[in-house]
């Protein structure tokens, strides 16, 4: 992590705060940017997600390319697919003309669909077609229309919890989670919070010629022992109404007068977002175990499926029930296995996946290990395992290498992988380029 950068990449952007979880999402997004790859923040609302879209949009090779922010939340459900992918005329009730909807407009650029969660399911359907395939439909035409929209999603919500009730697609969401970025509340970046408080001030101060607001020692301990629901927003709004209303005097602010301004906080109603590793994570991302966990499930299931249908296949031959009482084990784990994988369920694969770190260095030399310690949640006895996901992990290097002609650079980008890790992996399965 180099701070210089950062720092740099503050001031260019107006970021304030130097905490090392802060320090670690600017990073991420700093080494995601020159690529393609879906990005999805998460945060608590008002934390200032829609600056690291930009920061992402600003430095990658799109950065002369549209960008817009759009807010799922702020659409009406009616009228959401129109605005996103256009309409033709006649196509509904007030469709005088034919519109172009964003993703025509803003093809080669950067789209930002904020508050993602809110998305009705419908339109979550057409998104997943846009990523997978960059392909989309106008409401109310048939011809398939091609768009180059690199899609960087936020939400405060928890998607997980969300895909478990059924309001989210489980597929978009690890679609869309191919790189996550974690926004740290202001409550969790320390001194941070003093930083805005005086820039906040000083702004308001230069704005509407007061006083320079300054702290006691009690009240900026109050200020930092505050846990601001609101975030940025309310840290803002608390600064400017301090500067207006508390600057007749030249003396500084004390605890008493500040606590006028801090209303009480209900901790139950603070919303649970997605844990995400932090700063301690050694820069290690978070993505890449996921997807190989994600992996090892969609093989899982695929093998019961596969055994399902040569069961199916033997019960209708001459041989086929002999063959069968042969090899019972084989066969026994089916019904469990399918039942949880049958259509319309929403499967729980976040079990698969370990706790996130805590204070903590990630290895991903350790994958191996991790994924020997899972708990077998479909049941699936050993001898299925015959396939190891190193040699799952070996087959899909191969097949990425020689689908973009051994270079390195696109291979690791449609694994979703580092490049430097790539090459760590060609060397560990002495792969031939």
């Amino acid at each position: 992590m180099n701070l210089s950068e950062i720092q740099a990449i503050k001031n260019r952007f107006g970021v304030i705060g130097s905490a090392p979880a802060l320090n670690y999402a600017i990073n991420v997004a700093m080494q995601v940017a020159a690529t393609d790859l879906t990005v999805l923040i998460t945060g608590e609302s008002g934390s200032g997600k829609e600056s690291f879209s930009k920061i992402i949009h600003s430095l990658s090779a799109r950065k002369h390319g549209p960008f817009i922010a759009i807010n799922c939340g702020a659409i009406p459900e009616g009228t959401i697919d129109s605005e996103l992918f256009g309409h033709e005329k006649g196509s509904f009730t007030g469709a005088l003309d034919a519109r172009k909807g964003y993703f025509e407009t803003t093809s080669g650029g950067t789209i930002f669909l904020d508050e993602i969660g809110e998305m009705p399911i419908g339109t979550q359907a057409r998104l997943l077609r846009v990523l997978e395939n960059g392909e989309y439909i106008r409401v109310g035409a048939s011809k398939v229309q091609k768009t180059d929209v690199r899609v960087v999603a936020a939400t405060n919500v928890n998607l997980r919890d969300a895909v478990s009730n059924g309001k989210f697609r489980e597929d978009l969401y690890y679609r869309l989670n191919t790189v996550p970025i974690y926004v740290p509340p202001v409550r969790e970046r320390g001194e941070d919070v003093l930083m805005l408080f005086r820039k906040f001030t000083n702004d308001f101060g230069e704005r509407y010629r007061t006083r320079p607001v300054r702290l006691s020692t009690d009240a900026r301990e109050t200020l930092m022992a505050y846990e601001f629901p609101g975030n940025i927003r309310q840290l803002k709004n608390i600064a400017e109404q301090i500067t207006i209303l508390e600057t007749e005097k030249d003396e500084p602010i004390s605890a008493a007068t500040l606590h006028r301004y801090l209303h009480p906080v209900n901790p139950s109603a603070r919303r649970a977002l997605i844990p995400l590793p932090n700063a301690d994570d050694g820069g290690t991302s978070f993505s890449e175990r996921e997807l190989l966990y994600k992996v090892l499930f969609d093989m899982r299931r695929d093998v019961n499926e596969l055994k399902k249908l040569v069961r199916e296949v033997l019960q209708n031959e001459q041989y086929g029930h002999e063959i069968l009482e042969n090899h019972q084990e084989l066969f026994e784990t089916i019904n469990s296995s399918v039942e949880h994988a049958k259509p319309g369920a929403v499967t729980d694969s976040s079990r698969l996946l370990p706790p996130p770190p805590t204070n903590r260095v990630v290895d991903l030399d350790r994958y191996s290990e991790e994924r020997s310690q899972i708990e077998d949640v479909e049941h699936i006895s050993e001898e299925e395992e015959s396939l190891s996901l190193e040699n799952q992990e070996k087959d899909l290097i191969i097949k990425a290498l020689k689908k973009n002609n051994n270079k390195r650079k696109y291979a690791a980008q449609a694994l979703g992988i580092s490049e430097r890790t790539l090459y760590r992996k060609i060397k560990q399965y002495d792969i031939e380029e």
